[in-house]
């Protein structure tokens, strides 16, 4: 068989059906995850996202022509690393709290789910 003489942006280009090799794709073979279990607790936030929350409400009040959440996020994160430790313990106390229920949710969680009491649906 005689090569093929294609046009290619003004270049001849020469293929050789014959000798050309073929590309096969690989599967999508990707797993799937499972999906999460609706009655699983949810990781509380960091430090950070309490003061993000406190910040959002008082930069608003001080800039109501500011409008989009890159500024403002922005703003707060340059207040956040100025800020000094001392400044920074309410939030991290909240955190901490929060992080202790999350804790103590997730074990009878756990404990549930473990004995059987917790019904998981592979429907959903």
């Amino acid at each position: 068989m005689k090569p093929e003489k294609r046009q290619n942006r003004g270049r001849k280009l020469e293929i050789n059906l014959e000798q050309a090799v073929v590309i096969k794709r690989k599967p999508n073979n990707k797993k799937k995850s499972p999906k999460e279990d609706p009655k699983k607790p949810k990781k509380p936030p960091t430090a950070f996202f309490y003061f993000l929350e406190d910040f959002r409400k008082i930069f608003k009040e001080q800039n109501p022509d500011v409008n989009s959440m890159r500024d403002i996020g922005k703003a707060c994160g340059d207040k956040w690393r100025s800020m000094s430790f001392e400044e920074k313990v309410p939030y991290y106390d909240r955190a901490t709290e929060k992080r202790a229920e999350f804790e103590k949710a997730m074990s009878d969680y756990l404990k549930r789910r473990e004995n059987g009491d917790l019904e998981l649906s592979d429907s959903e």
